[in-house]
């Protein structure tokens, strides 16, 4: 085929390419662009023919105001673009990530006659980016229901709560103490509902200053402050279509309180320094362990965000108020470690067990998995021990040794009928203690 002949099928090729093509002028007037480019920007073809390059508000442009300089855009400058990863702004709003190239178009003289721009669409890429890291987080995590664990009645309670939740797009307040596990509800949330598919994104709200934390949940456009040399996506837009969890919430700042008020009551957003509403359709989990009515009575939370958040309460219990859990959480954080080494620890020593039920675990189930990983750490048997136990648990650990005297002397007179069962069951499982205590109908620690 000859030189003159291909040129005729151009429009062909560049019309089935799947990257963006967009041809400029000299004076930056759009004067081609193939169906990838107006799909990738949400333009139609009528609307960016003629239209100023700008439209598309790419933050990889560098564009000279000034009259002084000769060309007003730094790629006539430079001649050429290699890839360039930019923000480009489709018509909706909403930021696109891309890669770009561009170089000038030059007649035989060497006069310019325009530039030729290449965008390839990365919103795939990192789609696929997201889902990777999502199923990790959920391969990653010990399941019962969900990540959780817990036949206690106040926990049962939440769990039915979080799966009739799921199934809705209320918002979501999840109250309770530091390390009860506030952030596996939001997870089960996420997971049972019909978002499950879309974005999860976390964000501590108590981790950023005021400054910080308006950008990231808002975004902000190029320029909108010292340091902005590019347009961001905020993660509000980056959880469209699916849930966002803002742990501590009670640590925002008012100011911020307001936008946030407003997008939930019109589902849009304006990035900062933007003009230029932005619509979402994203759920808010919000989490804190602290007294939000209080706070409200105080003016240090907003009463109208408080309705606005608080239209499904979820409590998870603390620790000392569901200890026959205990026995329950130490199987399953013992499973779970070892999965993870060659120890072969079984369990606790039954003064060890004792002592933890009398425990009142400030810390809650954030405390318990830490001290049975010290405890995993130092033990070399296959039982923990007391003195496997961290440092903060001396003050306990003459309670769990007067509590272990009194276990002998009651295992003196254990009834020698239960015991050559349980014995005669083991030697049938040949030594299985999960399945001795399914035939038994107890649970694996009793065993």
């Amino acid at each position: 085929m000859k030189y003159e002949e291909m040129s005729r099928y151009f429009g062909q090729i560049v019309n089935h390419l799947k990257d963006g093509v967009m041809v400029v002028d000299t004076r930056g007037k759009i004067v081609m662009v193939n169906p990838a480019m107006t799909r990738m920007s949400g333009f139609t073809e009528e609307e960016m023919i003629e239209s100023s390059c700008t439209i598309l508000d790419c933050d990889a442009c560098d564009l000279f105001r000034s009259e002084a300089k000769k060309e007003w855009c730094g790629l006539f400058v430079r001649q050429s673009v290699h890839k360039k990863h930019c923000s480009v702004t489709r018509k909706d709003g909403t930021y696109v990530s891309a890669i770009k190239d561009a170089v000038v178009l030059k007649r035989d003289d060497g006069l310019a006659v325009g530039a030729l721009e290449i965008y390839s669409d990365l919103s795939e890429l990192e789609e696929k980016n997201r889902k990777i890291q999502e199923l990790s987080r959920l391969l990653n995590k010990n399941t019962m229901f969900n990540g959780m664990v817990g036949h206690s009645p106040s926990m049962q309670e939440v769990f039915q709560l979080i799966e009739k939740v799921a199934k809705s797009d209320s918002t979501v307040l999840i109250s309770g103490e530091s390390g009860t596990g506030k952030e596996l509800v939001a997870n089960a949330i996420h997971k049972l509902g019909k978002r499950e598919n879309g974005p999860f994104i976390k964000l501590n709200c108590a981790a950023l200053n005021e400054s910080i934390l308006e950008s990231e949940l808002f975004g902000h456009v190029k320029g909108a402050f010292t340091g902005a040399y590019r347009h961001r996506k905020g993660l509000f837009e980056e959880a469209n279509g699916g849930d966002i969890l803002l742990d501590e919430i009670g640590d925002i700042p008012q100011s911020i309180q307001v936008k946030l008020l407003r997008l939930l009551e019109t589902k849009q957003f304006v990035r900062i320094g933007g003009n230029r509403p932005v619509d979402v359709d994203v759920r808010i989990i919000a989490a804190t362990n602290r007294d939000l009515p209080d706070m409200v009575s105080k003016g240090l939370f907003r009463e109208d965000l408080f309705f606005r958040i608080n239209i499904v309460p979820i409590n998870v219990p603390p620790l000392r108020e569901r200890k026959e859990d205990i026995p329950l959480l130490v199987s399953s954080f013992i499973d779970e470690l070892c999965a993870h080494t060659s120890k072969k620890i079984t369990g606790l020593n039954r003064a060890v067990l004792d002592g933890f039920m009398q425990y009142d675990w400030p810390g809650n189930v954030r405390e318990l998995k830490s001290a049975l990983e010290y405890a995993f750490l130092v033990c070399e048997s296959r039982l923990i021990e007391t003195h496997h136990l961290p440092p903060q648990f001396q003050n306990i650990k003459s309670m769990m040794i007067d509590t272990q005297s009194v276990t002998t002397k009651l295992s003196m007179v254990y009834d020698t009928k239960e015991k050559q069962e349980l014995i005669e069951v083991l030697r049938k499982t040949d030594g299985n203690q999960t399945q001795a205590s399914k035939i038994l109908g107890v649970h694996r620690m009793t065993v």
